[in-house]
């Protein structure tokens, strides 16, 4: 293709669409293209058909027809993935910039527009614009909480994105000769955007607008949902491999492989591992060892949470039996407990301290990482009740927490609703430097009986008043404490209480909200009555009153 076509100066981005079967998403992708609000004028579309056989190549061939100063196609035999044709689209490319979109994908209708200004006001060689997903597509959100000018790989979520549906400069695609691995059936963009991203003077982050939108087709019909799991462990393998060789040992190749040990690796052994025929599942974690050799350093250790990390850590040992119980033990009864050890604790998954393994305790330790749903997960009421001693109250509750050893539990009634944030963990952690409340009342633990777990038994004296408390466990771990909702959803709840003194009763009652958190309510069921002087008293005024 020309500089110019028709008399027409070069377009400010090349928009490259690799296609194969994608029909009928395809349209609504090249309709959210020739509407952008950056104008057809400066925009190109170079659409690649890898040999559809599908509508998919009509569908092209249509909106060239319509659209001949913009749409530009190309037909090829089917090379089996997305790098070929988009390595052809990128011969062709005239832009300033190129953008890479999945044919089944599509635009908000100002994305282009404010990738390029924000290219152009930056000095940037690749801009990411936020990105969704769609019809249960999951995409990674942590590199879209603000728009930045300049961001990096060590310092920012970058790594985690690492898609090609970016705005790249022309200019340094083609000084560095940047392609896509054809051999690759998944990933094949990773090379490419890793690279680009190690050669960029600048990276900049569009996120007050919701540039791309990753759908996930109805049928589940993406190449990156087919691949097989030799064949992810292939392409990963390769991958890993290259960014080694672009960047040197140290915390920027931490910061990208970290993402693959996290991601890639450990969507190996997810819930479909303890199905898979032995040899295959000794290959998959012969696969995770020599590339945990090569590149588990601590560091990349360290920032992983815990779950992933001991899965890494048994594949890599080859303990395949303990790999396949600690996936099918947290599927069917939730995370294991944690063993508390002063200002250490440790998720007690199978191969904890097992010397026939060999794994080190800080594969199973709490490394600065939160774990506010989990204790929330592992929480149980296990009784309550009132005792009445005259004319106070107390309420009992005897709680089971997920934590072995030293476990500093309180439980309080607390006043006011849990911050929306803790909704969906079911808990919340605490800022630092909040340490274990007071006890109110009585409070005594003992390890559960069958060992998973402490059992928190406490006697909190209700106090005359008019509230709604919330039962609320109160728990330290690892140097953090824990505010955990008392979980009240199919346990009985005790009997409503009259109690108080005859002449200024209080009821209280134990329900379950609508959350499936214990609360407890008292009220005053009416005016207390008078005292005979006070009510003396009142009758002499009203009757002075009268006259």
């Amino acid at each position: 293709m020309a500089a110019e076509r028709q008399g027409r100066t070069a377009p400010d981005v090349s928009v490259i669409v690799a296609v194969y079967n994608t029909m009928p998403y395809l349209t609504e992708c090249l309709n959210s293209l020739v509407g952008q609000s950056i104008g057809r004028k400066r925009l190109e579309i170079v659409a690649v058909d890898d040999g559809s056989t599908d509508d998919s190549g009509a569908e092209l061939d249509r909106f060239a027809e319509r659209y001949p100063d913009t749409v530009k196609v190309i037909h090829q035999e089917n090379s089996g993935g997305p790098a070929a044709p988009s390595n052809r689209a990128l011969d062709v490319a005239t832009g300033r910039y190129v953008y890479f979109i999945g044919s089944d994908d599509y635009l908000g209708e100002e994305a282009l527009e404010r990738m390029v200004a924000c290219a152009d006001q930056h000095g940037s060689d690749v801009v990411v614009g936020k990105m969704v997903g769609t019809n249960g597509r999951y995409v990674h959100q942590a590199l879209y909480k603000k728009s930045d000018p300049d961001i990096a790989l060590t310092d920012s979520a970058l790594p985690f994105t690492l898609a090609n549906t970016k705005l790249f400069r022309r200019e340094l695609v083609e000084r560095h000769k940047l392609r896509f691995p054809e051999n690759l059936p998944v990933g094949s963009d990773q090379p490419f955007t890793i690279e680009a991203c190690v050669r960029a003077r600048k990276i900049s982050v569009v996120a007050d607008y919701t540039c791309y939108y990753a759908v996930k087709r109805g049928d589940a019909s993406n190449i990156t949902y087919r691949a097989d799991h030799l064949a992810r462990l292939r392409c990963t393998a390769e991958i890993m491999d290259f960014t080694a060789g672009l960047l040197e040992a140290g915390p920027e190749r931490d910061a990208v492989l970290r993402r693959h040990f996290t991601w890639e690796l450990a969507k190996l052994v997810q819930d479909d591992f303890p199905a898979l025929d032995r040899e295959l599942q000794r290959d998959i974690c012969a696969g995770i060892a020599r590339l945990a050799d090569a590149y588990f350093t601590d560091g990349i250790r360290d920032a992983m949470d815990v779950k992933r990390r001991v899965r890494v850590c048994l594949a890599r040992a080859g303990a395949i039996d303990e790999l396949c119980e600690a996936i099918t033990s947290e599927k069917q009864h939730g995370a294991p407990p944690f063993v508390a050890e002063g200002d250490r604790a440790y998720a007690r998954y199978p191969g904890f301290r097992d010397s026939l393994i060999g794994l080190p305790d800080r594969c199973y330790e709490l490394v600065g990482e939160a774990v506010p749903g989990r204790l929330a997960q592992g929480t149980e009421l296990l009784a309550s009740a009132w005792q009445q001693e005259g004319e106070g109250i107390t309420y009992t509750a005897s709680v089971r927490v997920p934590v072995v050893g030293d476990a500093g539990a309180v439980l309080r009634l607390a006043r006011g609703a849990m911050p929306k944030s803790a909704d969906k963990a079911g808990a919340r952690k605490l800022p630092a430097g909040h340490s274990l409340p007071e006890p109110v009342g009585d409070h005594t633990t003992e390890p559960a009986e069958d060992g998973v777990g402490t059992v928190l038994h406490a006697r909190v004296p209700l106090q005359r008043t008019d509230a709604k408390l919330g039962a609320r466990v109160y728990l330290r771990l690892a140097g953090t404490t824990y505010e955990i909702p008392v979980p009240g959803k199919d346990r009985p709840m005790p009997l409503s209480r009259r109690w108080g003194g005859l002449d200024d009763p209080y009821r209280a009652a134990a329900l379950v909200n609508d959350k499936g958190r214990v609360v407890v309510a008292t009220a005053r069921m009416y005016p207390p009555k008078k005292s005979l002087a006070s009510r003396v008293k009142t009758t002499l005024v009203r009757g002075l009153k009268r006259k």
